[in-house]
């Protein structure tokens, strides 16, 4: 039997060692979902939102654990890891609270002598494949609604966080879950694919690469069933001669290294306007060399390692060819002294005289780099906002909201932010175009995904 082994980015240290499942394995979680789902989607939507409720109450009571095996598993710093503990239950919630109303019958103008309804109804089982970087928060937004939508979820974690799997697990069977009604596999690339393609699964949602979104679709070809995919961003920031300076350097600085730049909505481009270009620049540079590299288990870091050394390496063959081309660093690593080329730990990099042709400023990086350009206004802003293959998010910073308003209908992206950036906010759709994906998730529409309209239309006068 293979076995997975998550290597912790904090000190190279083998941290979770898991037999991987097989097809047998995989072949009874599949019986046991479609058994447990014929009657869990009979069961009433408060008793579902019940249960549920008291999963996430469950998961809440274990935190503290939460964070800190988190932090081991993928190198975020420990003051930092609650905060997913926080955002696990804010989108849990959201979702469990807009249920009724978002899964409620559509009722058209009636007519004399017949009820007509739409009925959403669940799909059937749902394999939900999350990545490593917010295993919480991306896998959340399709778990709780699936559930609460009626179906059964089969959850395949990443390698490297697979006892965020678990957690689930163990609040799912503390809250008294039917049996079957939610599993998780710990699977292979290969055997993940074998799940997938199988009949009994009647929807995908998948966060992770563009190639494995492409794995994903090659998987479930010819099928005809649901699919949501996630896959990553290039995301671009724009500062308007109107801005707040402070505000704006303050959360793009965030936006780029938070999570050590590995999150697919963080920022990884940002474009300002000539006139405050300059000023912008060196408060960006000043507040970035503020940052502490370091040991993630540590109060005083506030950025960690990389998940490994190989996605350190990557990121800094970027920025070098860059440099080779003709852009300038403007952070010198050995002011981090925890930065190490061999290792994951990575010191954050601001970049400037950077151009499209540059692989930094077109090619997800996922770590803590980020170009800066100057513009010369809105319509040159905008064409680089949209010279791009991925299309998640983009935001706007100034303080005229009807100019963003105007700014933001023309932007390629799944979500547009005033002033803020690097955010999901239950209530609204979380959605890309281009190569960041397709379907969506959270909000009411998010339920949409999980259910399929079925209509009545019944005569009752003859």
């Amino acid at each position: 039997m293979t076995t997975l082994k998550t290597i912790s980015p904090v000190d190279g240290s083998v941290y979770v060692e898991r037999d991987l499942a097989g097809p047998r394995e995989i072949d009874h979680a599949l019986s046991r979902a479609k058994a447990a789902q014929k009657s869990w989607r009979e069961t009433p939507l408060a008793t579902r939102r019940e249960l549920l409720g008291k999963a996430v109450d469950a998961f809440l009571a274990k935190g503290g654990d939460i964070a800190r095996e988190l932090t081991w598993q993928m190198g975020r710093p420990v003051t930092q890891t609650p905060s997913e503990v926080a955002g696990f239950e804010e989108r849990a919630r959201h979702m469990l609270a807009i249920a009724p109303q978002s899964l409620g019958d559509v009722v058209p103008p009636q007519k004399e002598g017949f009820n007509r309804f739409i009925r959403r109804v669940p799909l059937g089982v749902v394999a939900v494949i999350a990545p490593w970087n917010y295993p919480y928060l991306t896998s959340v937004n399709a778990v709780i609604p699936a559930l609460m939508a009626g179906n059964t979820v089969i959850l395949k974690h990443s390698h490297q966080t697979p006892l965020c799997a678990e957690r689930y697990d163990e609040a799912f069977k503390a809250a008294g879950l039917p049996e079957g009604v939610f599993q998780y596999l710990h699977l292979s690339h290969a055997d993940t694919e074998a799940l997938i393609a199988d009949d009994r699964v009647d929807s995908v949602n998948f966060t992770g690469s563009v190639g494995g979104g492409a794995a994903i679709e090659r998987a479930i070809g010819g099928r005809f069933i649901a699919s949501g995919l996630e896959l990553g961003g290039k995301d671009p920031g724009y500062v308007r001669p109107d801005a707040n300076l402070a505000h704006a350097v303050e959360n793009l600085v965030d936006g780029s290294f938070f999570n050590s730049g590995q999150s697919c909505c963080g920022i990884e481009r940002i474009y300002v306007h000539k006139d405050v270009y300059d000023t912008f620049v060196e408060r960006f540079v000043e507040l970035t060399r503020t940052y502490r590299l370091g040991n993630p288990l540590e109060a005083d870091t506030n950025l960690g390692p990389m998940v490994r050394t190989s996605s350190a390496q990557f990121v800094r063959g970027q920025i070098a060819e860059a440099v080779a081309a003709g852009a300038k660093a403007l952070i010198d690593p050995a002011a981090f002294p925890a930065d190490r080329p061999d290792t994951p730990y990575m010191a954050p990099q601001v970049l400037v005289d950077v151009d499209h042709t540059m692989r930094v400023m077109a090619e997800e990086s996922f770590g803590p780099v980020v170009g800066i350009m100057k513009v010369g206004g809105d319509d040159e802003a905008l064409a680089l906002m949209n010279d791009s293959e991925f299309g998640l998010t983009a935001s706007l910073w100034t303080e005229d909201e009807d100019a963003a308003l105007a700014l933001a209908g023309r932007v390629e992206t799944g979500t547009v932010y005033m002033n803020r950036c690097d955010y999901l906010d239950p209530a609204l759709a979380w959605t890309g175009v281009k190569n960041s994906g397709r379907g969506c998730t959270l909000s009411q529409i998010g339920y949409e995904s999980l259910t399929r309209p079925m209509s009545f239309n019944f005569r009752t006068k003859i």
